[in-house]
C-alpha cells in the first residue's frame, strides 16, 4: 500500500471542499483547529513572554485601568495596548458567563492567538488566490498552517499570531493593488488594508506597516513609480489608520508623561537593533539555519522551489512575493537580537511560492537531490519522536494517552513517507506533511508537554497548587498571599497573584510571619538565610517540597513551601 492510497480520503475531502470559497474556508478552519488545539487547554503558562502578557492583562481587569500596561508595579512600556484589550475582552466575557477562576485560566488568554492563527491560515488562502488556483491556494494555506512556528504561536497568549493576521490582510490587499489594478474599485480593499495597518500598529507598533512598506519600496524601485498604489486611497486610508491608534497613544503619553515612547522605541525596539537584547543575540544566518526546523514541513518544499523562483524572478507575481520575503528576512538577519518568530511574516509568502512552482509543474522529484531534500519531511518529526521517548525514559514516566493513540499512525506515516518519497506526486507528499504535523502536535503537545514526562518543568503550577491546598482549605483564608525566593518567573506571578513578593530569604521570613494566610516558596539555595531570620516562636513549618527544572535555562530547583502552622480547633 502506498502513501497516496492512505491519503485518498484526505484528497477526496479536499476536492469536495473546493466547490466554493465558503466550503474551502470551513475546511481550512477545521483543519487549523485540529492542528492548533492539541495541548492548547492544558499547556502550563510558558515562561517568560506569555505569562507577562497575560499578567499585564489580568492587572488591567483588576484595576480597571485599560490605558497603562503594568507587570506588578513595573510599567510595561514595550508594546502597544491592542493585545491586552483583546485578551481582556475574552477573559471579561468568560467571567461574565461564570467561568470559574477565569483570570488565572491561561487558555482563555490564548484564544486571541488561536483566532489570530486561524485567521492567518484563511488570509493565506485569500492572498494565494491572486497567484494560483483555488485548489493550490487551499494547499498553500494548509502548508503554512502546518508549520511548527505558527503552531507554537497559536498556543501562546502573546502578540505574534495576531500581528501576522494583520500583515496577511495588508499583504493580500497589496497584492491585489499591484497585480490586479484594473479590478480594484470602491473602498473594500483600501478599508481592509488600512484597518490592518491601524490594528497592527495598536498591537505591535511598526511591524505590520513595515512589511508592506518594504515590499512597496522594492516594487517602486523596480517599476520606477507607485501609480498602482493609488487604488489603496492612501490619504484617507492613512488618516483612518491613525484614528485607530492615536487616541490610545495620546492617553498613554499623558499617563506615562512621555516615557512610553522613550521606552518602547528607545529601549525596546532600538535596543534590539543595537544589541542582542535579553540574551537573544545571534549572528547573521541564524534564521536560515533554524528555518529547517521552525518552518517544517514548509522548508523542504521551499528549498525545492528555489531554482524555479530564480528562473521566474522577473515575473510580476514572483517579484511581488520576493519583495515580500527578502527585505524583511535580510533586516532581521542583520539585527543582533534573534527570536524565531521575527521572520514568521515571510512564511506565508514562501508557501504561496511553493504552490506557484507546483502549479507550473516545476517541482519534479526525479532528481536525487530533490528526494534527499524531501527526506526532511519525515526526519524532523522522527527527531521529535525520539526526543519525546528519550524524555519519557529519563523521567521514568509514560506519555499521555493521546501520544499512545497517535503513535501507530505516526510511525506508519513516517515509514511510508521514507519509502515513497520521489515515487508519488508532490501534492501527496505535501498532504503527508500536513498529516504528519497533526500527529506530531498531538504527540508533543498533548502526549509529552502536558503529561508525566514534562512534570519536572511544571514548577509554577505545582507551587500554586500546593499553596491552595495548604491554606485555601482554611475557612479563614479566602485569599492567600505568597513570597518567593530564588524562583521569580512570571508564570508564578500569574498563577499566585499580582502581589507575589519577589524576596530574599530574610524578607520572605519577615513576610510569612507578618500576617495569616501567607506562604513562602524558598529555593534550597536561600533556605539557610530564610530559617536563620525566623524567630524561635514563629511557628513556621515546612508544608511540602517541589523539585524540578526551571523552564528557562533548565536550572535545577528544590523549593520548600513554608507557612505558619494552624492550631487544631
Amino acid at each position: 500500500m502506498t502513501i497516496a492510497r492512505i491519503l485518498e480520503p484526505a484528497v477526496a475531502a479536499l476536492d469536495n471542499s473546493l466547490v466554493s470559497h465558503r466550503r474551502a474556508a470551513i475546511s481550512l478552519v477545521l483543519v487549523s483547529l485540529a492542528l492548533f488545539l492539541p495541548g492548547f487547554f492544558t499547556l502550563q503558562p510558558m515562561d517568560r513572554d506569555e505569562p507577562r502578557f497575560a499578567q499585564a492583562t489580568k492587572q488591567m481587569l483588576e484595576t480597571s485601568d485599560y490605558v497603562a500596561i503594568r507587570f506588578q508595579d513595573e510599567a510595561r512600556n514595550k508594546k502597544p495596548v491592542g493585545i491586552y484589550w483583546m485578551q481582556a475582552s475574552v477573559v471579561g466575557a468568560a467571567e461574565a458567563l461564570g467561568v470559574p477562576q477565569a483570570r488565572t485560566t491561561i487558555w482563555l488568554y490564548r484564544l486571541v492567538s488561536l483566532l489570530g492563527a486561524v485567521s492567518c491560515v484563511l488570509l493565506t488562502y485569500w492572498t494565494a488566490l491572486v497567484f494560483v488556483t483555488r485548489r493550490n491556494a487551499c494547499l498553500a494555506a494548509l502548508l503554512f498552517g502546518s508549520t511548527i512556528l505558527i503552531g507554537v504561536e497559536a498556543r501562546l497568549a502573546k502578540t505574534d499570531a495576531v500581528v501576522l493576521a494583520t500583515i496577511m490582510a495588508a499583504m493580500g490587499a497589496l497584492a491585489r493593488f499591484y497585480l490586479q489594478p484594473a479590478k480594484q474599485r470602491g473602498w473594500t480593499l483600501p478599508a481592509i488594508f488600512w484597518t490592518a495597518i491601524g490594528v497592527g500598529l495598536l498591537v505591535k507598533g511598526p511591524i505590520t506597516p513595515m512589511v508592506p512598506l518594504f515590499a512597496g519600496l522594492v516594487l517602486a524601485v523596480k517599476d520606477r513609480g507607485v501609480k498602482w498604489f493609488a487604488a489603496a486611497r492612501p490619504l484617507p486610508g492613512l488618516i483612518w489608520a491613525l484614528l485607530i491608534v492615536v487616541p490610545w497613544f495620546v492617553l498613554i503619553m499623558i499617563a506615562t508623561k512621555g516615557s512610553f515612547l522613550a521606552e518602547s522605541v528607545g529601549n525596546d525596539m532600538l535596543g534590539k537593533v543595537g544589541t542582542g537584547q535579553e540574551s537573544h543575540g545571534a549572528p547573521p544566518g541564524t534564521y536560515f539555519a533554524v528555518f529547517w526546523a521552525t518552518a517544517w514541513p514548509l522548508a523542504p518544499f521551499a528549498a525545492l522551489a528555489a531554482p524555479f523562483v530564480w528562473r521566474a524572478r522577473r515575473e510580476p507575481g514572483i517579484v511581488f512575493l520576493i519583495a515580500w520575503i527578502v527585505p524583511v528576512w535580510l533586516l532581521f538577519e542583520a539585527v543582533p537580537t534573534k527570536l524565531p518568530h521575527y521572520v514568521l511574516p515571510a512564511y506565508p509568502a514562501l508557501a504561496i511560492l511553493v504552490m506557484v512552482a507546483i502549479e507550473r509543474g516545476e517541482l519534479a522529484l526525479t532528481r536525487v537531490w530533490a528526494r534527499f531534500v524531501l527526506r526532511f519531511v519525515p526526519l524532523i518529526p522522527l527527531i521529535l519522536l525520539i526526543a519525546g521517548i528519550g524524555l519519557c525514559v529519563w523521567s521514568g514516566r509514560w506519555p499521555g494517552i493521546p501520544a499512545l493513540v497517535v503513535l501507530p499512525f505516526f510511525l506508519w506515516l513516517v515509514v511510508f513517507l521514507m519509502r515513497d518519497i520521489g515515487r508519488q506526486r508532490i501534492e501527496t507528499t505535501l498532504l503527508s506533511g500536513v498529516a504528519l504535523s497533526l500527529c506530531t502536535y498531538v504527540f508533543v503537545f498533548s502526549g509529552i508537554m502536558t503529561s508525566g514526562p514534562f512534570e519536572a518543568w511544571r514548577i509554577s503550577p505545582r507551587l500554586a497548587d500546593v499553596a491552595r491546598q495548604a491554606l485555601g482549605s482554611q475557612s479563614s483564608c479566602a485569599q492567600v498571599s505568597a513570597a518567593t525566593v530564588g524562583f521569580n518567573e512570571p508564570s508564578l506571578v500569574f498563577l499566585t497573584g499580582t502581589d507575589l513578593l519577589l524576596a530574599s530569604g530574610e524578607e520572605a521570613a519577615r513576610f510569612v510571619v507578618a500576617a495569616p494566610c501567607r506562604v513562602a516558596f524558598v529555593d534550597a539555595r536561600g533556605e539557610a538565610a530564610f530559617k536563620s531570620a525566623l524567630s524561635a516562636s514563629s511557628n513556621v513549618a515546612l508544608i511540602s517540597r517541589v523539585e524540578g527544572l526551571n523552564l528557562n535555562g533548565g536550572r535545577k530547583l528544590d523549593m520548600g513551601i513554608y507557612a505558619v502552622k494552624v492550631s487544631a480547633p
